[in-house]
């Protein structure tokens, strides 16, 4: 049946955009009128502001919005007016630091006169990059390109207000237009001339702690982030302010959250260093996939499940995550359901309709004239079912956790209370400081992974139960003691472990399943996911 699908699916593909890859896809002039173009060209003297279509190469007829979808095409080709970018000006003063951006976005990194830090971040992509040479020739770039066409080119300039509410870091956006060859950008002038660009703060080093709430000391990326966390025993993921920010995410229908799309304050609070999550890289918030017969064939659960459409249905919370999952199932292992419902509870108090009014308010006017009012309805009905998300995330998150230590020596105690419940608890060695405690229900959850990194472990888990939670023990690097004197009596339930043979003491009870091996890599953790 699936074969089948995929066949058809081919077929219409080859129908409605065989061929070679478009030369001519994005036009010469996109961004402005041909006279205006021109005139910028050839004019030093340039206005304060300029009419811009983000994407007018994204219209298409009757019979392509069938097949692929309306998207947001009327948003990307609707006159705009925005300012015109001057580097000399702008917040006192901005130069180049750097040319950045992935294989998408054209996008600079800006410092200010009093050594702050900005991004300057295209409107539209080139997915080309992603692809294979091979496929770069083809129509298969000219589908990517045209699929850009599902976000919603204005969405990250009505976040802010959200965030502020909800109390979540957040950069705040501005629209600037890059006249054609400004020289002030230098080698990169070629490149960054005649684009639309969204304008922000960017928290990516010490530069930026001053803008941050609590006084951090340092901005980290997420790999960093958990090298510290999982490298020594003093470094804590501030794991309630994710949870939150995640849930936020959620309302948004942003399905794009990877470890990338996050920086890290971090705090130094008696002897400890605590993160907190700050968001970044908006692009897929409000997302409009669904609507077309191949995109919402290629959608379904069983296809490409995380490209979910911004709608008034908070339904499919699993499409949400799947990006995301790296960097939840290690910066949210001890949040509980209770937990996810109270953040939820107060996201609902904090984001009213008042809120939401003012935030949409923020579109350019031509914009809200077409968005507005199906935005901020669909915004106030997944408002509203955001405790009913947050307990769907949390099911998703509790099925299977991962309990990781340090390189320190940690002690990882495993209580099989009763037949329902099993208690976890993680201490140093040196002074039974508990990094980690959480009781997991077997209704919840089918396995916890435990991961002692490196160090010399100790594990202990004891209790007998008729039924119980599957445990995986994955000793690490160092030489670990492990004794496990708990039993399950039903099927299936056992405790696992992983380690290397030499230097391991395994005590071991009938219920044990050893499966220590001579090679430690076999189970290495994935730190960074980079």
């Amino acid at each position: 049946m699936r074969l089948y699908f995929w066949q058809v699916i081919l077929a219409i593909t080859l129908l409605t955009s065989a061929g070679c890859a478009r030369k001519n896809f994005y036009a010469s002039t996109p961004v402005v009128d041909g006279e205006v173009f021109e005139h910028l060209k050839s004019n030093s003297a340039t206005p304060d502001s300029v009419t811009i279509q983000a994407g007018a190469h994204y219209k298409r007829g009757f019979l392509h919005r069938l097949f692929w979808g309306t998207h947001y095409r009327p948003v990307w080709s609707v006159p705009v007016t925005v300012p015109v970018f001057e580097m000399d000006t702008t917040w006192g003063g901005l130069t180049v630091e750097k040319k950045g951006g992935g294989f998408q976005t054209t996008s600079f990194t800006m410092v200010s006169a009093d050594n702050k830090t900005y991004a300057l971040r295209s409107l539209d992509k080139d997915p080309k990059e992603v692809l294979p040479g091979f496929w770069r020739k083809t129509f298969v770039v000219n589908i990517l390109r045209d699929q850009i066409s599902a976000s919603n080119p204005y969405g990250a300039l009505i976040i802010p207000p959200l965030a502020k509410a909800a109390g979540i870091p957040h950069a705040t956006p501005q629209l600037v237009y890059v006249r054609p060859n400004d020289a002030d950008f230098g080698e990169h002038q070629d490149v960054a001339s005649n684009k639309v660009y969204m304008l922000e703060e960017k928290y990516t080093d010490e530069r930026m702690v001053d803008e941050v709430t609590g006084n951090p000391v340092d901005i980290v990326g997420s790999g960093k982030m958990l090298n510290q966390v999982f490298g020594d025993q003093n470094h804590y993921p501030n794991q309630l302010a994710f949870a939150k920010a995640r849930l936020f995410d959620l309302l948004l229908g942003d399905w794009d959250r990877h470890e990338g799309q996050w920086e890290w304050a971090r705090y130094e609070r008696g002897g400890n260093h605590y993160y907190r999550p700050i968001p970044k890289d908006r692009d897929n918030a409000f997302y409009r996939f669904q609507d077309g017969i191949i995109p919402w064939l290629f959608s379904r659960n069983w296809a490409i499940r995380k490209f979910e459409s911004f709608d008034e249905d908070l339904s499919d919370v699993y499409a949400l995550t799947i990006n995301s999952r790296f960097i939840d199932e290690r910066a949210l292992a001890q949040v509980t359901r209770a937990q996810f419902d109270s953040l939820a509870v107060a996201l609902q108090q904090s984001i009213t309709d008042e809120v939401i009014a003012q935030a949409v308010s923020q579109f350019p006017a031509p914009v809200q004239e077409l968005e507005g009012e199906a935005t901020k309805r669909k915004l106030m009905s997944r408002r509203d079912q955001l405790r009913q998300a947050a307990d769907k995330f949390y099911d998703i998150l509790a099925k299977e956790v991962l309990v990781a230590g340090t390189d320190g020596e940690d002690v990882f105690e495993v209580k099989r209370l009763n037949d329902e419940e099993t208690a976890v608890t993680v201490r140093r060695k040196s002074d039974d400081y508990v990094s980690f405690q959480r009781t997991f229900k077997r209704s919840e959850t089918k396995l916890i992974t435990l991961h002692g990194l490196a160090g010399d472990d100790e594990f202990e888990l004891s209790g007998k139960v008729k039924k119980g939670i599957n445990i995986k023990l994955v000793g690490g690097r160092g030489e670990d003691e492990i004794k496990d004197d708990s039993k399950v009596s039903g099927w299936g339930k056992k405790t696992k472990v992983y380690d290397t043979v030499r230097g391991t003491e395994l005590e071991a009870g009938p219920d044990t399943k050893d499966r220590r091996t001579s090679d430690v890599r076999v189970h290495a953790f994935d730190r960074e996911g980079f």
